[in-house]
This record gives structure tokens, C-alpha cells and sequence, in this order.
């Protein structure tokens, strides 16, 4: 398997493994020059310069694998931005700024922030249009039944004044003839007034009631 393969297979498999096996790939990616032979192939004999050139290499492992390290975590950075920018503005092509990136999002946000407080401020108004609207439902049906006892109180009445007729208008007494004129020939005097029950000197003119000259008018009898 080539070193650049390994390197891939590392980076896809997201980094899992111990930091051995990362030191041990970039090693091998980092120095080509030295290879499977050259460093494995005289196991048995010790050589001092092969032994120091092992100690240097592993100490200049630390600060590759730190700068491999750091690498990965720009990527990932990176990536996070350019998902950010898609998410803020889907049609427009995506920024690599991060600066304004950061920027359209701040802006994003506190449009959004202003929806909400409209929204919340709505949602409010509906709340005491929908109180309002129940006690004006509340008070109708109040004047409803009201109104509805009051046309049963006014039936009521229509009926009991149906059922009884009005009374008959006053109409004065027929003159009954008198013996003259009895056409049946019964005897006995029949009289009746033509208008019984009626006090006359309600029509006199005052003249004729004025009684203070009669003792010298009509003397008394002696």
C-alpha cells in the first residue's frame, strides 16, 4: 500500500487509532528515502548512526504530528464555515470569508430576534382580541335570552287579551213610551227617564240658580 494511501485511510476513517499508528504513517510519509530494507534489514547487528538517526526521527514525530493535528482542525473549521454560509444564503454561492460569513450570520440572527418579538407581540394581541371577542359573546348572549323572555312576556299578553272580549261602550236607556202610546195595551203607568241617574242643574245657566232674590220674588204664605 503506497504511504499517500495511508494517509488517506487515516483522514477517512476520521482519525481513528492511536497516535502511534499516526506517528508511524506520517514517518514513513515525511522520509521516503529510507526504506524497508534500510531500516529492518540487519536486525541483529546494532549501528550507532542508524540508533541516533531513530532518536532524531522520533523527535521530529511531535511537531509533525502536531501540524497534522492542527491541519485537520482548519479543515474541519473550514467546512463548518462553508456549511454555515450554504445554510444562511441557499441560492448565492458560498462565501470563503470567514469574516463575512460571521457577519451575515450576526445579521441573520438579530433579523430573526425582531421576527420573534413581532410574532410574540401578535400572538399577544390575538390573545386579548380573543378575551374581548368571549365577553362580547358572553353579554349578546345575555341580551339574547333577555329579549327572548321579554317576546314570551309580550305572547303572554296578546293571548290574555284575546281570550276576553272588550267591554261594550256606554249607551243611554231607550225612552219607553208612555200610556198613550203602549201599542202591547198593558196596564199600570210605565215611566222611565230618558236619562236616568243625571243630575239636571249641571245644564241650568247660574240665573236661574241663584236663589238670594226668591223672599222678595215669592213671598212667604201667610
Amino acid at each position: 500500500m503506497d504511504q499517500t494511501d495511508l494517509i488517506e485511510e487515516y483522514l477517512v476513517n476520521g482519525g481513528v487509532g492511536s497516535d502511534e499508528e499516526l506517528r508511524f504513517t506520517l514517518d514513513n510519509f515525511c522520509d521516503p528515502g529510507v526504506g524497508f530494507g534500510d531500516s529492518y534489514g540487519n536486525v541483529s547487528a546494532f549501528d550507532p548512526a542508524n540508533s541516533r538517526k531513530r532518536e532524531r526521527d522520533e523527535a521530529s514525530s511531535g511537531p509533525k504530528l502536531k501540524a497534522c493535528r492542527e491541519k485537520m482542525r482548519r479543515d474541519r473549521l473550514n467546512d463548518r464555515f462553508l456549511e454555515l454560509s450554504s445554510v444562511l444564503d441557499p441560492e448565492r454561492p458560498m462565501k470563503s470569508d470567514k469574516a463575512g460569513i460571521l457577519s451575515d450570520a450576526v445579521r441573520a440572527i438579530t433579523e430573526l430576534r425582531k421576527e420573534a418579538q413581532h410574532l410574540k407581540e401578535m400572538n399577544r394581541k390575538l390573545q386579548e382580541t380573543i378575551k374581548e371577542t368571549k365577553a362580547e359573546k358572553i353579554e349578546m348572549r345575555g341580551e339574547k335570552l333577555k329579549l327572548k323572555a321579554d317576546k314570551e312576556k309580550l305572547e303572554n299578553q296578546i293571548k290574555a287579551m284575546t281570550a276576553f272580549p272588550p267591554p261594550i261602550a256606554f249607551q243611554p236607556m231607550p225612552i219607553t213610551p208612555l200610556n198613550g202610546h203602549n201599542p202591547a195595551g198593558k196596564p199600570g203607568t210605565q215611566f222611565a227617564a230618558a236619562y236616568p241617574n243625571y243630575a239636571m242643574w249641571q245644564w241650568l245657566p247660574p240665573a236661574v240658580l241663584d236663589t238670594t232674590h226668591d223672599p222678595k220674588m215669592w213671598p212667604p204664605n201667610a
